[in-house]
């Protein structure tokens, strides 16, 4: 059995292909694609990070008073934070314009 060899670390990948730079989506900011916000009932949350854990694009981070805290320049509303916690503090809400 011939041995394969390891595949290419990304870095290392041609210009042109399908890959971009890991962490590139700073440089786009999505939450313009977004027609609902999540929104935390903090009376209700336990900070757990869980919706940090399970968030797509890493718009959720941990304030200083460890509560969730949206980025909404990245946020693209998919509700995946909602689906997972598992308080039920969070909710959707249609943005206005």
């Amino acid at each position: 059995m011939a041995k394969q060899s390891p595949a290419p670390n990304w870095q290392d990948l041609a210009l042109g292909c399908a890959t971009l730079e890991a962490g590139s989506s700073r440089y786009q900011k999505t939450g313009d694609w977004r027609s609902s916000r999540p929104i935390w009932n903090f009376e209700q949350c336990v900070k757990c990070g869980v919706c940090t854990v399970f968030c797509p694009e890493g718009c959720l981070k941990m304030n200083a008073d460890g509560y969730p805290q949206v980025d909404l320049d990245y946020c693209k509303g998919c509700a995946i934070c909602v689906t997972e916690c598992w308080t039920g503090c969070i909710s959707m809400e249609e943005e206005k314009d």
